[in-house]
């Protein structure tokens, strides 16, 4: 007999009789902010707008809103790299009038010196604390001197078995060793899993550089495989989520669903609602 807490059926229905989401209601557009203070006691749940990329800003931010999500991490086309400080900090009041909380930016490539400065600014323009990012082996000790100047932490974020940069937690890990303790990670379990690793493993490895989570499911343990609802794919969510909880990590976990990106809302809500159930059964 399977354990409860692995039952998918037992999950979402704790989640439903627990008000905690309710999945229907959320995909036609229902306000679930009013989420249990367990859930958001135990982990930071976000989105990263990459999952939004067929909507504007205003639109993101009102699906984050619905979804309960409090934190936000965004992606150049909700807000272009090349903005002028004044739309950055107009796009960051937007965030924050709705009372969500803009902790990031990214995923953001930075291929020479002059990447890493513009991303930095922009990075301080809006109050971000952690820049989501890719910069390239070579730019290291630049943006581990730019991370001392600003203060704002660097994740650098892993995509999977075709990545020849940071496929992997192990391959960015290695780099980043020997820099400041805020150079870290922003591990995607999804790639992760698709490179035939345990997140859950890899998060207990890594865990004092683990800075920003993106939370998915795959279909495959493998290079082919590809997004699918949280809790439909081959990842052991409950055990990663219990193994956060157990490491103590103190970032956010964002969702980024890249599966429907027309109509995203059905399976992202269905995916929050299965995390939350989780939670609210540990």
């Amino acid at each position: 007999m399977k354990d409860a807490l692995t039952t998918r059926r037992a999950i979402l229905k704790t989640a439903a009789a627990g008000s905690v989401i309710g999945l229907t209601d959320v995909g036609f557009g229902a306000d679930v902010s009013n989420t249990t203070k367990k859930s958001n006691t135990r982990l930071k749940l976000g989105i990263a707008s990459y999952t939004f990329r067929k909507f504007q800003l205003t639109e993101t931010l009102n699906f984050t809103k619905k979804l309960g999500l409090t934190y936000v991490s965004l992606k150049s086309m909700h807000l272009p790299l090349d903005s002028s400080e004044e739309n950055i900090r107009a796009a960051a009041n937007q965030v924050q009038s709705l009372g969500l909380d803009l902790y990031g930016c990214g995923v953001i490539y930075m291929k020479n010196a002059e990447q890493v400065s513009q991303t930095f600014e922009y990075a301080k323009a809006g109050g971000m604390k952690t820049i989501i990012g890719v910069p390239s082996h070579d730019l290291l000790e630049l943006v581990d001197a730019k991370v001392k100047e600003y203060d704002i932490m660097v994740a650098i974020h892993n995509h999977g078995p075709s990545d020849k940069v940071y496929p992997d937690p192990k391959s960015i890990y290695d780099r980043i060793k020997g820099l400041d303790s805020r150079i870290g990670i922003c591990m995607d379990i999804g790639h992760t899993q698709r490179c035939g690793q345990d997140p859950s493993k890899e998060a207990v490895k890594y865990a004092d550089r683990i800075h920003d989570i993106h939370i998915k499911d795959v279909n495959k343990a493998t290079a082919k495989g590809s997004t699918v609802e949280v809790g439909r794919g081959v990842i052991d969510i409950p055990k990663f989520i219990k193994t956060l909880i157990q490491i103590k990590y103190k970032g956010v976990a964002s969702f980024e669903y890249e599966k429907d990106a027309e109509a995203p809302m059905i399976g992202l809500s269905e995916s929050v609602g299965y995390v939350r159930g989780i939670m609210s059964m540990l």
